[in-house]
Parts: C-alpha cells; sequence; structure tokens
C-alpha cells in the first residue's frame, strides 16, 4: 500500500446529536479536503444535515425511497470486526511503538492484551467506509481493519473488545454531501446503522456482558451512534449499574452551563477523576495556535447547554502532558533512524488542556516543538482547506491518538475501581 494512503484517510466526521438532531458546519465557502482513499487511522461519523447546494437549471428526479433493509444477526461472529475468539481478530495485531526520546535515542516499548481483562469495551468506529454507496455494507475492509488498530486495540490491555461493523454512512457519501457534489448511489436507509448498533449491543448484553462492567466509546460518527444508544439503553436503565464510563471522542456531549450532568445524558455524569466510575469523557482537540473557528462543530454549545470537555491525562483539570500513540505512516520521527514499529510515542511533546474560548469548549493541544533536536516537532495530521488547517475541524483526526495512552491508564484504574464496588 502506498505511503500517503495510510494516513488521514481517516472519517472526518459530522454528528448525530444524541437527541436525533443533527448538526453541520458549514462548508458553503470551502469544504475540507478529505481523502479519496482512506485507510489507516480512524474516526466515526454520523450522516449530517444536508449541506445547501446551488439550484440546478434542470430538477432532479425524485429518488425512490429505499425498501426497509433486513436486521442483523449478531449471534454470526461474521458480523463483529473484534470480538473474544473472532479468529484473525484485528484488535489482536502487533502495536508495538517505538519511543522516541527528546535527544533522540530510541526504545521500544511491546505491547501485551489481556484476554483475562475484568471489564468489557464496547466501540463504533467512526465514518471511514469506502463502500460506493449510501451505507457501507457489514465485510471489513482496510479502513474498518487500520481504525480498530489506531483507536481501539491498545485498550485491550484492560478491556475485552466488542466492535460490531455497521451499516454506516460512508465516507464517499460525507465527501459527496460536504462538497455539494453529485450523491453516490443509495443502499438501504439511514436507520439501518442505529438498528445496528442497537441489535449489536442488545446481543452482547444478552450473550456476554453476564454482569461485567463495560466502557462505551466511539468517534466522530461512532460518538454519535453511542450518544444515541446511550441515552435510548442505558442512561437511567438497569444497563446503567454496568456502566464503567462513556467516552465520547470527537462529538458535542451537552451539560447545561455549570453542571456536570443533565444534557445529553440525564443521570450520567462528567468524569471529575481516574476513580471514578459510571461517568462520561469526552473531548474533541484542536491546536493551541489554530482554535476553532466561530462555526467549527466539535465542541460547540448552544445556548444554555456547554459541549463537554475532559482531559484524559488531567480529569480533575488543568494541563498536562498526553500520552499519545502515533500511527507511523511514513513521517521522519527522528533523523537520522528509521523507525519500523507500527506505532511511536514522543513523550513531553504534546501537552493538552480543556478550555473555554467564546462558544467553543475543547482540548488546547500544544506542540513543545524543540527545531533543534533531531525528533520530529509536529505529528498532527489536520484537515486541509485551501493547502491550510482547516479550523473548523481541528485536529479531529487525532483526537485519539493524543489521547490513547492516557485513556488505557484511565481505563486501569476505572477497572480497579469497578472491582473494589463489586466486592
Amino acid at each position: 500500500m502506498k505511503p500517503y494512503l495510510k494516513r488521514s484517510a481517516y472519517l472526518i466526521a459530522a454528528g448525530l446529536l444524541a437527541t436525533g438532531c443533527m448538526l453541520a458546519p458549514n462548508f458553503s465557502n470551502v469544504a475540507p479536503h478529505i481523502p479519496s482513499n482512506p485507510t489507516i487511522s480512524a474516526e466515526p461519523v454520523a450522516p449530517m444535515a444536508p449541506v445547501a447546494r446551488p439550484a440546478a437549471a434542470t430538477p432532479a428526479p425524485q429518488a425512490s425511497a429505499p425498501a426497509a433493509s433486513a436486521r442483523t444477526n449478531y449471534g454470526v461472529a461474521s458480523n463483529w470486526l473484534c470480538r473474544p475468539g473472532l479468529s484473525n481478530n484485528p484488535c489482536e495485531v502487533n502495536l508495538d511503538t517505538t519511543v522516541v526520546k527528546t535527544d533522540g535515542s530510541t526504545t521500544i516499548e511491546t505491547f501485551t492484551g489481556n484476554p483475562n481483562a475484568p471489564i468489557d469495551c464496547f466501540y463504533v468506529y467512526p465514518t471511514v467506509s469506502l463502500d460506493p454507496f449510501s451505507q457501507s455494507d457489514l465485510i471489513p475492509g482496510p479502513e474498518e481493519l487500520n481504525v480498530v488498530k489506531a483507536q481501539l486495540a491498545r485498550l485491550g490491555s484492560q478491556c475485552r473488545i466488542f466492535a460490531p461493523m455497521y451499516r454506516q454512512f460512508s465516507l464517499g457519501a460525507l465527501r459527496a454531501r460536504m462538497s455539494g457534489g453529485g450523491d453516490v448511489p443509495v443502499r438501504g436507509t439511514p436507520a439501518d446503522a442505529n438498528n445496528d448498533v442497537d441489535d449489536a449491543w442488545d446481543w452482547y448484553m444478552a450473550n456476554e456482558n453476564k454482569g461485567r462492567g463495560v466502557v462505551i466509546l466511539g468517534h466522530s460518527q461512532g460518538s454519535g451512534q453511542i450518544m444515541r444508544l446511550i441515552a435510548a439503553k442505558v442512561d437511567g436503565k438497569p444497563a446503567q449499574e454496568k456502566l464503567v464510563s462513556a467516552i465520547v471522542m470527537g462529538f458535542s456531549l451537552m451539560v447545561p452551563k455549570g453542571q456536570d450532568v443533565g444534557g445529553t445524558f440525564k443521570n450520567i455524569p462528567i468524569c471529575k477523576s481516574a476513580s471514578q466510575t459510571g461517568c462520561a469523557i469526552s473531548f474533541s482537540s484542536f491546536r493551541s495556535n489554530i482554535p476553532p473557528s466561530d462555526t467549527a462543530m466539535f465542541g460547540l454549545g448552544r445556548g444554555e447547554m456547554e459541549a463537554v470537555c475532559t482531559n484524559p491525562a488531567a480529569l480533575g483539570g488543568g494541563a498536562a502532558q498526553a500520552k499519545a500513540y502515533w500511527s507511523t505512516a511514513d513521517k521522519a520521527w527522528v533523523a537520522g533512524k528509521q523507525v519500523t514499529t507500527p506505532f511511536v510515542a514522543t513523550p513531553g511533546l504534546a501537552t493538552t488542556e480543556c478550555v473555554r474560548e467564546g462558544n467553543h469548549h475543547y482540548l488546547k493541544v500544544t506542540f513543545n516543538a524543540d527545531p533543534n533536536d533531531p525528533r520530529i516537532d509536529d505529528p498532527g495530521t489536520d484537515v486541509m482547506a485551501n493547502g491550510k488547517p482547516d479550523a473548523g475541524w481541528g485536529l479531529h483526526l487525532n483526537d485519539a491518538n493524543i489521547a490513547m495512552g492516557d485513556l488505557v491508564d484511565v481505563l486501569a484504574k476505572q477497572s480497579a475501581a469497578w472491582k473494589q464496588t463489586r466486592r
């Protein structure tokens, strides 16, 4: 595979609020560049509100309403992207990491999963599908395999992993919607994605949970899905007793200003420490020198509602060095050395802090670059518009990478706290 295909082919998402309302950034002037062949790192995306398009000289013919689609049987192993016991499980792959220090020295950090982890993770991936239709199929391609490698598999040191395939709104459909170009062929309905995520969750709860604690997480479109799922099936329901935490990345989880609960989720508070369970973590990342534009959707509050920002590196607040894990891709990470592991860590390079600016509450990422040392100065991958980083999207493509090591640490502490309360 060519190196440029391995990079920011993530998904770039838009989002679906748990309430069913849709938000969309303003793309009337310029649409961000979305790679046409994504394949490695990751993000989710939910259908967004249509973007206004120029009036056509001749009205386009109305497409007939698509027929209702069949439900998905998650008792069939092949309908899961990751699940314990799955053959060729893409969440059980090489995650070894080259640690690059400021002086250019390197060490190798090996990774080992824990099949006997005491809690579970239920994950919904972002918009990555390259299927040439409006909704994806249930057959994993390189893009789905790579997104779980980048965003999820490392959490396997702390939890058993469950990640269903689902008929998501495809990357091609998102590109068409954002650019105002021709639509891709319709297959299925937008309800297919909701039904799949619900059915996978119901199957997991009926067959695999068995009273275990569970972390529910997603990114972008996947975060829109888990917000909807939690609001409908967990929040204030018996299943809430099993919730270790909800991790909503690259989306706007909402609370009333000055409060920790009562917005998107009515009974699930915001996490304030890593020893707290039954709570929610949420963040959207932007560069310190390119804050979100006024119309940036991620981290955007509305009226008396504010987007949640919890810094995984410092849940109690303040700034802290992030334990980022970057996909190696084709970057020059350190002068004079070749990195051969699939991931790279750069201790001390990124500092994160939740900040409020205007109507946005977001994770500010500062790269502590030193142009005089042999290490890379900036590993971030931005969404680009007209050749420049797009302040409407920020570091959306890297949300999970930036926080990954800190999320592993948080889940370790939450898992221990969960076990303690269940003795």
